[in-house]
This record gives C-alpha cells, sequence and structure tokens, in this order.
C-alpha cells in the first residue's frame, strides 16, 4: 500500500448540498486553499450528526484559518437536504456536504467500506498545493473532536510557513516549536 501522506488527492467532481442549495465540489475548489475532508458513515444516524454539529460550531474558527470544510458520505445531495430539513442541528451547518454516491472519492481515500458501501470516519487536511498532510481513519463507533482537529491543522500550518521547525506533542498556537539537530538528540 503505497504512503497517502503527502499525495495529491485525486480529480473529482461530486454534486453537494450547502446552505439550501445544491453545488457541485470539485478538486479545482480546493487549489490554492487549506481543506478539511471530513467522512462519515450516514445521514440519520447516531454520531454522525454530533460530530457535523461540532464542527459546525467550530466552522468560523476553520474559516479564520483560511481553511474550507468538506463533509463526505455515501448519501445523495437529496438526503443531505432532508436531513437538513428535519433537523435544527444539521441545519446549523454551512459547510458543503458532499454526495459520494459511488463511493469513488471515498475509496480513492481507503475509507470505504465495501461489506455496507458506507465510510468509515475518515478526516483528510489537505494544503494549498492538494497534498494530504493530516489522515485518520476511525472505527464508525468511535467519534472525532473538532477542537482537536483546530490544534491539528494550525500545526500543519505552521510547519508549512515555517521551514526547520516542527511541533512537539500538544503543541498549541504561540508555544514553543523545536528546531530538528544533532543537539536534541537525547535530550528531549
Amino acid at each position: 500500500m503505497e504512503p497517502i501522506v503527502n499525495s495529491k488527492i485525486i480529480e473529482f467532481k461530486l454534486p453537494a448540498y450547502k446552505d439550501g442549495e445544491f453545488i457541485d465540489v470539485s478538486n479545482k475548489d480546493i487549489e490554492g486553499k487549506w481543506s478539511v475532508f471530513f467522512f462519515y458513515p450516514a445521514d440519520f444516524t447516531f454520531v454522525c450528526p454530533t460530530e457535523l454539529v461540532d464542527m459546525a460550531e467550530n466552522y468560523d474558527k476553520f474559516k479564520e484559518l483560511g481553511v474550507e470544510i468538506y463533509s463526505v458520505s455515501t448519501d445523495t445531495q437529496f438526503t443531505h437536504k432532508a436531513w437538513a430539513d428535519a433537523s435544527d442541528s444539521i441545519r446549523k451547518i454551512k459547510f458543503p456536504m458532499i454526495a459520494d454516491k459511488t463511493g469513488m472519492l471515498s475509496e480513492s481515500l481507503g475509507v470505504l467500506n465495501r461489506e455496507d458501501f458506507l465510510a468509515y470516519r475518515g478526516t483528510f487536511v489537505i494544503d494549498p498545493q492538494g497534498l494530504i498532510k493530516i489522515v485518520e481513519i476511525h472505527d464508525n463507533g468511535i467519534g472525532r473532536d473538532a477542537a482537536e482537529l483546530l490544534r491539528k491543522v494550525e500545526a500543519a500550518q505552521f510547519v508549512a510557513n515555517n521551514p526547520g521547525q516542527v511541533c512537539p506533542a500538544k503543541w498549541k498556537k504561540g508555544e514553543p516549536t523545536l528546531s530538528p539537530s544533532i543537539e536534541l538528540v537525547g535530550k528531549i
């Protein structure tokens, strides 16, 4: 299996539901921007709405970092709209909800479960060049945390903007970083 970190996201064009409208989203839309692709199993389920609402409640913080969020499931754009119409919580979502109904994007990123044709909980942070910088895949019973994802995005952006610097464990924006060198070996 080829490593996915630092690989490019595939070319794609998929329908989506965004804030009351149907739109198309493609790989061209993410060029020159930081993006998060947030895969989840299905609309009208249990853990999924808790995660999507958490992302919606933190969406402005991601936007302040210049990051667009894209939630993705194998549901249709029509199902995404029906879910938003039926749920006050899901109606809060302002980011695109991509309909990967053929499973092409899910499969290309290794999150498609062929047994039930649902995506695992996969999170992919993609830099402005289209390179995947962070990959996290969970079993479907394990929810994610938008605040932790924000911290990781800030670290990825810091490293991208500061060659020669790395972020240690639990690093938060504004804290000291490391300059890897032989002097640090065995001293941390």
